[in-house]
């Protein structure tokens, strides 16, 4: 049975808590995603930014990108997912918790990122649009 660390994508970039979503949203570009975990100084995962957090969490607030930092958007403890747990254990938290892109954790440290794709592209495709559904209810 796959295993969270079989689809992920290895090493993801990190933005610092400390950045300002004005460097938040040059690396986005850069790298051409559309979120990035936020770590801590201590390289440990504090959340998850998004293009639409930088948008829906500041711009629209009349918030300034240049001062605003990562950190003051990352909100509660980061939803995760251990390296060895298994796929459907991903797909059902991705669901709870309404997330498409899950922070893979081993022990403490932050070692992937599994998109809603990746599960996407692992699971039979006879699974493949329950699993986008699932992920996507409102």
């Amino acid at each position: 049975m796959a295993v969270a660390r079989d689809i992920m994508t290895p090493a993801p970039q990190c933005v610092g808590e400390k950045q300002t979503l004005v460097e938040a949203a040059r690396l986005l570009a850069d790298l051409d995603v559309g979120a990035l975990p936020i770590c801590g100084e201590d390289n440990r995962l504090k959340g998850m930014l998004t293009d639409r957090d930088i948008v829906v969490k500041c711009l629209a607030q009349g918030g300034d990108p240049a001062s605003t930092t990562a950190g003051q958007l990352a909100e509660g403890k980061p939803v995760t997912i251990g390296a060895d747990d298994s796929l459907e254990e991903a797909l059902s938290v991705m669901a709870a918790h309404q997330v498409r892109r899950l922070p893979v954790i081993d022990g403490h440290d932050l070692v992937g990122i599994i998109a809603q794709a990746d599960i996407a592209r692992a699971l039979p495709s006879d699974d493949t649009g329950e699993t986008v559904e699932a992920i996507s209810e409102e």
